[in-house]
């Protein structure tokens, strides 16, 4: 005698409902076939397989047990990894590779500063039942990311800058030791030049030939998580790389003939975008500091010799400075956002905007 039962189970790595003939003979060898292979009127109702299993005589306990041990891992596997990003973008590329196997979370919600984020308590209890945080090196995580491990000691941790060669944030183009600043101001400086001086840029998501190498880390480490789906992240892989690398080409011919190849940012956070397509970014902000009154004038002086006409700024960043610099030059202020959650789109429509700044 067989039973009837209505599962989930993974066809080509993903799941489905459907309707299979679950076989036990009197040894209690197993079998599944699906009810594709039969005819509709065999379809039995919820009611006919519990008469059936009531009818199924000998050993009807033995197999019904063995039934529940059968679709408990079966069900386990529709749970998804929940895995925590440090920002939008990352979160975004986890969630291209995992698909519907992974709960995607951005610790930095949408709209909030990376440099000044708190978590909310919430976010920290939900880091309990994850099983990888993707880290970047954004401001926040200097002081949250040794809570952020206490709060799950088994939890995983990516960083998805391993592998790339790391850039330098740039300077301000002037003199830093503004004039009218305090002796204090001084003192602070002095104190933290060393660190200042060495501080690595994180943004390394806005160059999409390094996401490349990003969302090969992300492919890994899911399939250790997850090694019976290895083939379904493989193919999300491969298939979102090569829409990085169409996105590529795309961009080149749109940067590539431009003469001009200076842009002026608020926040210096298109670094790595810059030395992919041979541009260089003009920072008014260095390191969370905006510069005093005479390093705003020493940048008014250079966008004007560079004939820089927009300041790009982001939208979870102060404007009055970018503003204050672009009525001086006579230009415009255009927001930019490098943590936007749709990124092929996102760089597309930031690409269009240097391009129509750039143009003589």
């Amino acid at each position: 005698m067989a039973a009837y039962c209505l599962i989930l189970d993974e066809i080509g790595d993903r799941f489905v409902n459907d309707t299979y003939w679950f076989g036990c003979s009197h040894e209690t060898i197993c079998y599944i076939i699906s009810i594709k292979q039969k005819t509709a009127q065999h379809e039995p109702t919820l009611q006919q397989v519990v008469l059936m299993h009531m009818k199924s005589g000998k050993n009807m306990i033995r197999k019904f047990l063995l039934l529940l041990l059968l679709l408990v891992p079966v069900l386990s596997l529709a749970e998804p990894l929940r895995i925590f990003a440090s920002v939008v973008p990352i979160q975004t590329f986890v969630q291209r590779i995992g698909g519907e196997h992974v709960d995607a979370r951005a610790m930095v919600r949408p709209g909030f500063n990376p440099h000044t984020y708190d978590p909310t308590p919430q976010q920290i209890a939900a880091l309990s039942g994850a099983v990888l945080y993707v880290r970047t090196g954004v401001p926040f995580e200097k002081a949250w990311m040794d809570r952020i491990r206490s709060a799950n000691p088994s939890m995983q941790v990516l960083d998805a800058r391993e592998g790339i060669s790391l850039r330098q944030m740039e300077a301000h183009a002037h003199d830093e030791h503004d004039a009218e600043a305090s002796h204090n101001d001084h003192d602070e400086h002095d104190a933290h030049a060393g660190e200042s001086d060495h501080e690595q840029d994180p943004h390394v998501w806005t160059n999409p030939l390094l996401v490349t190498h990003i969302v090969g880390g992300i492919r890994d480490k899911l399939s250790k998580l997850a090694p019976d789906h290895r083939a379904y992240f493989a193919r999300n892989h491969d298939t979102f790389v090569a829409e990085l690398s169409a996105l590529n080409v795309e961009l080149h011919k749109l940067l590539d003939p431009l003469s001009n190849r200076k842009f002026m940012v608020f926040h210096p956070a298109w670094g790595y975008f810059a030395d992919n397509y041979g541009l260089t970014q003009v920072s008014i902000e260095h390191e969370g500091k905006e510069p005093g009154a005479r390093g705003l004038a020493a940048l008014i002086d250079q966008a004007k010799q560079e004939k820089i006409k927009v300041v790009f700024v982001q939208p979870q960043f102060d404007k009055r400075q970018a503003r204050q610099v672009a009525q001086a030059i006579g230009g415009g202020v255009v927001s930019v956002d490098p943590l936007a959650a749709d990124y092929v789109d996102n760089l597309r429509r930031v690409v269009r905007q240097f391009a129509e700044a750039l143009k003589p």
